[in-house]
């Protein structure tokens, strides 16, 4: 599949991390975020079919920009060495759950759910599990969700019981989670064969229950 290019590209970046090789390199970077494009517009029909909240989306509103903010970082490698989409209901920047696809040489990933949520939306989802937590922890426990995701993403998980909730609370560990994620790693074999549409629409329909819960803690 032409994701091999796309990987490709990213691999010699990846070794050649400066704004030299890429102004020499800019063509091959465009070809490989016009060929993302087309691949984020496929993944988008199967969304949509999965999960029609997501609404009217472009391919340019989910995909993340190459270009690195190196303003307060210790990295200054000016760019980013994977190529990634979310698609959700506003794109990139939505609030909302939704899917995301990853490419990088060795880490290619699905994933999804909401990632750093602001602390008004974390405080909602968490009320939602909080007076529904059997509701979710059914969903985490499906078998689906077990074997393509295990559980939910860990990273930045909190110690102690979130402020304003019980310690004894029996789901205690469902409020402790500071994002809302789910992750699937592709190997890049897979990722560059033919099967890989048919396992996007695989997990992403096994990610979306967790989605739904997610957002129906956000609805107005």
């Amino acid at each position: 599949m032409e994701t091999k290019e796309i990987l490709q590209f990213l691999k010699d970046l990846n070794a050649n991390n400066n704004r030299e090789w890429f102004a020499e390199n800019k063509k091959r970077y465009e070809h490989a975020n016009k060929l993302l494009l087309s691949l984020v517009e496929e993944a988008i029909a199967t969304v949509r079919v999965i999960d029609p909240t997501i609404g009217e989306v472009l391919p340019k509103e989910c995909v993340f920009r190459i270009y690195k903010d190196i303003r307060f970082s210790h990295d200054k490698t000016p760019y980013k060495t994977n190529m990634g989409a979310y698609i959700a209901r506003g794109g990139r920047k939505s609030i909302y759950g939704g899917y995301y696809l990853h490419f990088e040489p060795g880490s290619c990933m699905l994933a999804g759910g909401i990632y750093m949520p602001d602390p008004d939306t974390l405080k909602r989802i968490r009320q939602e599990i909080y007076f529904n937590s059997p509701e979710f922890k059914g969903i985490l426990n499906d078998k689906a969700f077990v074997k393509y995701f295990g559980a939910l993403a860990d990273e930045g998980k909190l110690k102690k019981a979130p402020r304003d909730y019980p310690a004894d609370f029996p789901d205690v560990e469902l409020l402790k989670y500071r994002h809302y994620t789910m992750m699937h790693s592709v190997s890049d074999d897979v990722v560059c064969s033919a099967q890989y549409p048919a396992l996007i629409k695989s997990v992403f329909e096994v990610m979306k229950p967790v989605n739904d819960f997610l957002n129906r803690a956000l609805k107005e």
